[in-house]
């Protein structure tokens, strides 16, 4: 007979606690392998294709698309060994242990506990399985009296049995709707109903008008507020701000892409100057450990920056940014924005930053104050670049210009380094030699 396993939604990343379901990819009755994906879900990170660990016939899923589910909760239950849908038995099989081979873990995630060493093999799996996609007529609920009938409770699916339990109903009070009085799932939820009813001299309580369009403040949403609204519980920063003229800078990536070769980006010559500028000031590449009371510098730069798509703002993070040239920067954030665009970065790519670069000038903007990017320590903003009246050598002149302004947590360093930070980066935009000093 084959066994009926379980699979809940998996950790998906750092942090996340739910997700939720984007587009199912089986049906019930659809056979699945092991490690194929069965549902699509989005997370507050990144929308992510969920393997089952397990290969054999879907008899169940839980939730709707468009639902929010908890990491734990059940996605599909699959059969395992069966090859289609079972017939159901003439007769009960009893309660044995198990000796097969135990599934596969899943992939990336670890080592699956949702189910206990022991495997129960419960009467028709197609009446106990079905349970949770068929919906007959609900059995009569045996209102609960003091003392619960005595008597085993009968053998029921797995499944049911914990949504029993969970919800404090007993089973014995029950009668079942399905084949020789099995109990199902639609049973245990016509009972929950009855108890959470309203007693019938109760007045409803009616709910203020609703009052503009309501948002679920949730996924990426939801997410982006926590994130700053702990950063502002957490951290207190400071901004300073400068103005640079960038027409040398401008010069110098026009010269670089004359000669031939991958496009060079403004944003890789500021990401490349930012790893320059963090090598003189390491202050700003570190993070506070507030259990321990200790500022922890960062011995890498990983190097997040902004990137507003359909879905909302998206972080992805450039590894190891520190060892990277222009070009290679410049191919790192084309290949990160274009996954942010479509909805295919991984947590991984969203997770792990130390410092953040913010180019909100192509939003057509000059300045900005922005909250720190937590657990981060410091994050550089970048306006747009346009001509402006400039003293250029001693002359009024029209030259490329660009506001800079550096957002810092104060607990990591004071307004010395912080200002020693933004003038070199200013510096090197003002001339690009001067970073030659420190390559």
């Amino acid at each position: 007979m084959p066994q009926v396993m379980e699979f809940k939604l998996p950790d998906l990343g750092e942090g996340l606690t739910e997700a939720e379901i984007v587009r199912w990819l089986v049906a019930v009755g659809d056979v699945v392998a092991i490690d194929q994906p069965v549902v699509e879900v989005e997370t507050a990170k990144a929308m992510v294709e969920v393997p089952c660990p397990y290969g054999g016939v879907v008899t169940a899923r839980f939730g709707e698309e468009g639902q929010e589910l908890p990491v734990g909760a059940p996605l599909i239950t699959v059969a395992v060994g069966a090859a289609s849908l079972p017939e159901a038995p003439a007769a009960p099989a009893a309660e044995a242990e198990g000796s097969g081979t135990a599934p596969r873990p899943l992939i990336g995630y670890g080592s699956d506990h949702s189910r206990p060493a022991r495997r129960r093999r419960v009467r028709p799996v197609t009446a106990a399985v079905s349970a949770p996609v068929a919906a007959p007529a609900p059995a009569a609920v045996v209102p609960a009296a003091p003392a619960a009938p005595a008597g085993p409770v009968p053998v029921i699916s797995p499944l049911v049995r914990k949504l029993a339990k969970d919800n404090g109903v007993d089973l014995r009070a029950l009668h079942g709707s399905g084949p020789e009085g099995l109990i199902l799932r639609a049973d245990v939820e016509a009972a929950l109903a009855a108890l959470r009813a309203p007693e019938p001299a109760s007045k409803p309580v009616s709910a203020p008008a609703a009052q503009g369009e309501r948002i679920p403040l949730k996924g990426v949403r939801g997410a982006v507020a926590e994130k700053l609204s702990r950063s502002r519980r957490e951290i207190p920063d400071a901004t300073c701000w400068v103005d640079a003229d960038a027409t040398e800078l401008m010069a110098a990536r026009a010269a670089m892409n004359a000669v031939g070769g991958p496009k060079i980006s403004v944003l890789a010559l500021l990401a490349r100057i930012c790893t320059a500028a963090l090598a003189r000031y390491p202050e700003l590449n570190s993070t506070v450990d507030l259990e321990a009371k200790e500022i922890v510098r960062l011995p890498a730069v990983h190097l997040s920056f902004a990137a507003q798509t359909e879905r909302g703002l998206m972080v992805p993070v450039v590894r190891d940014a520190q060892d990277r040239n222009p070009e290679s920067l410049s191919a790192e954030f084309a290949r990160l924005t274009e996954l942010a665009r479509t909805g295919k970065l991984a947590p991984a790519d969203l997770t792990g930053g130390t410092f953040t670069l913010n180019n909100y000038g192509v939003f057509g903007v000059d300045g900005s104050t922005p909250i720190i990017n937590h657990p981060e320590a410091a994050m550089l903003g970048v306006g747009r670049i346009i001509p402006k009246p400039w003293v250029h050598q001693g002359e009024l002149a029209v030259r490329q210009v660009v506001q800079l302004s550096l957002t810092f947590d104060h607990r990591v360093c004071d307004g010395g380094t912080a200002g020693g930070f933004l003038r070199y980066v200013a510096d090197c935009v003002e001339s690009p030699a001067v970073l030659l000093r420190s390559l």
